[in-house]
């Protein structure tokens, strides 16, 4: 009896000290944030600040996690359902609606405090607000710009465009016609993962995609303002061939070779690759960023930000919560973006003067961020499987000229919300 006694003792107090989400040591709370961080800068940044919370914040300790933006919600869904989240997450807006809905993530509106509902404007926090709750601390986004070879377009002539007058659709279409030939190509369109950035640059034509009735229901519909990215760029490869026709199944990094080379004039592309470019490109490379092209609602483009949320699970929410206002407070989004190369949402972390200089066109980019706004598919719940199984494929198969623009149409709005009815059954 007393052996077994031991056993049951020592069982319990190893369960104990297995506990998931924040625990207590020694009367320390211990909460584990999962950061995505990936580029050196950004990662060093994150665990310095970590560093300074826990050195000031003896009775509550933040234990850093490196999660991976490859497999981030498998592995997120796989810990929400074996109890094991941490207790601050780092992931994507457009990925939160799901965890939401499923009942994964705390809703925060009654923890955030004042300071940082009121520093990160209204459209930001939409992107993190499913229902009538807040899923999620929007913090860093980036827009989508244009990588320019500089000495290439001065020496053609062509205009510049800038923030206060970008390209129109058309005016970029006829720019990158009169930088190809020779077998050289005015924009290389890397499309890998073509929905995000076709629908996010849809909406300065106006496209929307996504319509949400009266009854709360999401229904596809590829109209005008949606079909002038997409033909745009199918016609840039397929008919004016100004467009290389390679690099529409590359990423942004597969690339970089090419537009150094001098076989590409631009690049469409996230805003944080400027670092890439900075540190990979040839002695004397002369680049620059320009604005992406504007249709009828201007410069406006979809994002989904970077955000920090908390598990539902943790058993320390106020704590966590706590850790998001120091790791967001002005200064440090500040360093945050900067080691990450992208823009904080904070209105105040944007005055920064860091985020205005002209080196590596911090300033380009910071002029672009009044007219960024919530993804389209933000809150729409299936979109990771409309994604994969039915835009995909679609968009790829359109962009290589393999199927019409009314093909692709029909296999959006039939096939796509076939999908879609699934989950809001």
């Amino acid at each position: 009896m007393r052996t077994r006694w031991i056993l049951v003792l020592v069982v319990t107090l190893l369960l104990a000290g297995c506990s998931s989400g924040g625990g207590r040591d020694d009367g320390r709370i211990t909460l584990r944030f999962q950061s995505l961080a990936w580029q050196e800068e950004s990662v060093e940044a994150n665990k310095e600040l970590v560093k300074e919370w826990n050195a000031t914040h003896p009775d509550v300790k933040v234990k850093y996690v490196q999660g991976s933006w490859d497999s981030v919600h498998d592995q997120l869904l796989t810990s929400f359902e074996g109890g094991e989240a941490p207790d601050i997450i780092h992931d994507a807006s457009d990925d939160l609606a799901d965890f939401a809905y499923g009942g994964y993530l705390a809703d925060l509106t009654d923890l955030l405090t004042e300071r940082l509902k009121s520093d990160i404007p209204q459209r930001s926090w939409e992107t993190t607000t499913f229902g009538d709750g807040v899923y999620g601390v929007p913090f860093l986004q980036e827009p989508r710009v244009l990588v320019a070879n500089a000495a290439w377009l001065k020496e053609s002539g062509v205009r510049i465009p800038t923030p206060e007058r970008p390209w129109s659709w058309d005016e970029f279409r006829q720019v990158t016609d009169r930088l190809s030939g020779k077998g050289r190509y005015g924009v290389a369109w890397p499309l890998k993962e073509p929905v995000s950035a076709t629908l996010n640059l849809s909406l300065s034509a106006g496209g929307q995609l996504f319509h949400r009735g009266a009854d709360g229901r999401v229904t596809v519909r590829f109209e005008a303002g949606d079909e002038v990215v997409p033909r745009t760029v199918h016609d840039q490869v397929k008919t004016d061939r100004s467009a290389s026709p390679t690099t529409l199944g590359s990423g942004g990094s597969d690339t970089l070779p090419g537009f150094f080379g001098g076989k590409y004039a631009m690049v469409p592309l996230g805003f944080s690759y400027r670092q890439q470019i900075a540190q990979q490109a040839p002695k004397g490379f002369d680049w620059q960023v320009l604005p992406a092209p504007a249709g009828a609602d201007g410069l406006a483009q979809g994002v989904s930000p970077q955000t920090l949320s908390v598990a539902e699970d943790s058993p320390h929410k106020k704590e966590a919560v706590a850790f998001l206002d120091f790791l967001l407070r002005p200064e440090n989004m500040v360093r945050l973006a900067l080691g990450d190369w992208m823009l904080p949402t904070g209105t105040q972390a944007l005055k920064d003067p860091a985020l205005h200089t002209t080196k590596d066109d911090w300033a380009t980019g910071t002029a672009l961020a009044a007219h960024l706004r919530p993804a389209p598919a933000q809150s729409v719940r299936g979109y990771p499987e409309w994604k994969d199984k039915v835009a995909t494929p679609a968009f790829q198969e359109y962009y290589s000229g393999a199927i019409g623009l009314d093909e692709l149409r029909g296999r959006l709005e039939k096939d796509g919300n076939l999908v879609l009815a699934r989950y809001q059954r």
